[in-house]
């Protein structure tokens, strides 16, 4: 049976990128200052893509939005620590996830509002 967040793009696309963000953390582990950014990163990244999981298993719409509102939060959040990860990956790298992140930010703004015109109709 196919999972029906498969739908949703946002959590398609954030569940791919955590897979990269896993791969990055590789650099970041390298430096005793980059672990505590790795372990943050890790977290924010992976609750993306967890409360997609979580809101959608409430069964309700508002408990939905109210997750997604979260994983939009933990986004933005991953997305200032790989600004924070500057001196532990090259600039292209960081470069490209933070437009990959702003494209998860933006399919989950979408998806939210998408839910509140759904839900009031």
């Amino acid at each position: 049976m196919d999972d029906p967040l498969s739908r949703y793009p946002a959590y398609v696309k954030a569940s791919e990128f955590f897979d990269k963000v896993m791969d990055d953390t590789e650099l970041l582990l390298r430096d005793i200052r980059g672990r505590e950014i790795a372990k943050q990163v890790i977290r924010s990244a992976g609750s993306i893509s967890a409360n997609f999981e979580e809101g959608y298993g409430r069964g309700t719409t508002k408990e939905f939005i109210h997750h997604l509102r979260i994983a939009n939060g933990e986004a933005r959040e991953t997305k200032g620590w790989y600004r924070r990860a500057k001196r532990f990956i090259p600039e292209d790298l960081m470069t490209n996830r933070t437009k990959e992140i702003d494209e998860v930010i933006a399919l989950i703004s979408s998806t939210i509002k998408g839910l509140i015109r759904k839900d009031k109709n």
